[in-house]
């Protein structure tokens, strides 16, 4: 975990791969108690820590996660969030380039619950949700592709799933059809920049991710 951001009332983390935002089944000690700890041990708070969770990251996603550190913070991000207010962008490696170097997928989701799953569909059926997003090509290595995706809806895992609808699953995503994992069980898809007007005190505030270390994010000729 490294602080991208922080003031008086939000936290902005950057969010390795291997990290939970909350708890779960597993048990493992999630990115919330970490953040809670951090705030608890820099500003020797005693008793217990407030932070809210204002939206997550799957497990082996990467990026960017914000946190609220006041109530206030908390109650208008939950809106923010709600209300599409806060643009999130995001960086995926592909082995298939999309047949345009630029596009829009719309498609029609359902999330299979037992399965932990999304699936697409061309038209709308019945209990699916709209999806939308927007991707550009925008670095080659020597074996795969890198996309820029910005997310217009969000939905359950609809980047890895309207990706690989495409066939341009993501590098290690199992669940959606690449055929290998990577070694530390991440997948390559990486929440890069958040924007958002401040909860508060409404200045803007843009921020930037640090890649994953690793010659595979490092190794990209950008687009001109």
């Amino acid at each position: 975990m490294t602080v991208v951001y922080e003031d008086n009332h939000i936290i902005v983390v950057n969010k390795t791969s291997s990290e939970i935002v909350q708890g779960d089944k597993t048990g493992d000690t999630p990115l919330s108690e970490t953040v809670k700890q951090y705030i608890k041990e820099k500003y020797d708070k005693p008793g217990n820590v407030f932070l809210g969770v204002t939206h997550r990251l799957d497990r082996p996603v990467s990026g960017l996660v914000v946190f609220a550190k006041t109530s206030k913070a908390l109650s208008r991000l939950n809106d923010m969030f709600r209300n599409n207010e806060v643009k999130k962008t995001y960086w995926a490696i592909v082995k298939n380039c999309p047949k345009e170097p630029e596009g829009e997928l719309v498609h029609y989701m359902i999330k299979n619950e037992k399965q932990n799953k999304s699936y697409a569909y061309d038209k709308e059926i019945k209990g699916s949700k709209k999806a939308v997003l927007h991707y550009r090509l925008i670095g080659h290595s020597q074996n795969y592709c890198l996309l820029e995706v910005d997310l217009k809806t969000g939905r359950h895992h609809q980047i890895r799933c309207q990706l690989a609808k495409i066939g341009c699953p993501i590098k290690g995503d199992l669940k959606y059809g690449f055929p290998r994992s990577n070694p530390d069980g991440s997948i390559c898809l990486h929440a890069r920049y958040i924007h958002f007007i401040h909860p508060v005190s409404k200045k803007e505030i843009s921020l930037t991710a640090p890649l994953p270390e690793g010659n595979l994010w490092s190794g990209f000729d950008f687009e001109k």
